[in-house]
């Protein structure tokens, strides 16, 4: 039994230990202080659906050998640009969000196939170019959203030229995936709301990219990404699997930003998704990724955990520390501190 306990706790890490018993504090002291237990939990569900497939497109990156996809910023701009296209064409509903994710697609491809190549031209520093990359990309769109020639109302300002910086999806397709099939369970002091549709779509990703790295090219990019030299004597192109992580992972962006957004009811634009990466890397890592390795369930738990936090620890700081400025204080310290604590973990070897 001691083995078994020793074995398990060995796994999970003291670190992330912490971070879990830090969960369940903040659950019981927003019921001591008497908040909404079952609306908090309500939220942490929607910001694991919303947030899940950015985090998802952390794994191909990393079983592909490029580690951390701080790029991935690339398929972001991808997604943003597919939404705004599909509301210059006036869609709406299920087939406006389905046109702004086929076309955030069919944009990042290439730009998931140009950055590929690129960072196999810089192997050994690709968490260093993904970074630069990702942050170029953020300041060059500035500029883009500017000058691009969209003139849809919703979209343009009223006064001079250029897409605004959030972009309302009320009569486009807000919250088309938190509603759909979403159900309440009644509760002691309320009732927990249930986004199914979010939910069962995130789930639908992860099993996707399941399939993708059971696959033969998923096998083989795992393979290559773990050891190069092995794969290259088992006849695998190391080159070729790294730019197929490197696309997956970009394309996974620009489907994670729609739905990020039609849950959040707003396109932000500009330098709103800068540091969306790190948060990402940050959900992958807690949940027991490394640089190396990276598996479905590493998504789920470190999105869910990293989410809770975030939701919970905000309104349990602003009922203990409720003067001032102290509780958003306490909110960047608790976020940043988680961050910092996953990228610490980024130079660990394979789980």
């Amino acid at each position: 039994m001691a083995d078994t306990l020793k074995s398990i706790y060995q796994s999970i890490g003291l670190p992330r230990l912490i971070i879990f018993i830090f969960f369940i504090l903040l659950f019981v002291l927003a019921g001591l202080l008497g908040m909404n237990i079952s609306s908090m939990f309500s939220d942490v569900l929607v910001r694991f659906g919303m947030n899940g497939i950015l985090v998802l497109a952390m794994v191909p990156g990393i079983q592909a050998g490029i580690g951390l996809n701080f790029g991935f910023s690339m398929g972001i701009i991808a997604g943003l640009l597919g939404g705004v296209i599909s509301i210059q064409l006036n869609l709406q509903g299920f087939g406006g969000f389905a046109a702004a994710i086929l076309i955030g697609l069919v944009i990042s491809l290439p730009l998931g196939w140009g950055y590929g190549i690129l960072l196999n031209r810089m192997k050994g520093s690709e968490m260093t170019v993904s970074t630069y990359v990702g942050f170029s990309m953020i300041a060059l769109m500035n500029i883009f959203w500017l000058i691009l020639p969209f003139n849809s109302p919703e979209m343009v300002w009223a006064i001079g030229s250029g897409l605004r910086q959030t972009i309302d999806l009320s009569a486009r397709y807000k919250h088309i995936l938190n509603g759909f099939l979403k159900f309440s369970i009644p509760t002691g002091n309320g009732a927990i709301v249930v986004p199914t549709g979010l939910i069962l779509f995130f789930a639908f990703w992860c099993f996707l990219i399941w399939l993708f790295l059971h696959s033969k090219q998923g096998i083989a990019m795992s393979a290559a990404g773990e050891n190069g030299k092995f794969a290259k004597a088992a006849g695998i192109d190391e080159n070729k699997t790294r730019i197929l992580g490197t696309v997956v992972s970009t394309s996974l962006a620009a489907v994670g930003i729609i739905v990020y957004a039609q849950s959040y009811g707003f396109f932000q634009l500009y330098n709103a998704p800068l540091m969306m990466s790190f948060a990402a890397a940050a959900g992958v890592l807690i949940g027991g990724a490394s640089v190396r390795h990276a598996t479905i369930s590493n998504v789920l738990i470190g999105t869910f955990l990293f989410q809770g936090l975030l939701v919970l620890g905000l309104p349990v700081a602003n009922n203990i520390l409720p003067e001032g400025n102290l509780s958003e204080v306490m909110r960047i310290i608790i976020s940043n501190g988680i961050i910092l604590y996953a990228i610490s973990k980024s130079q660990g070897g394979k789980k």
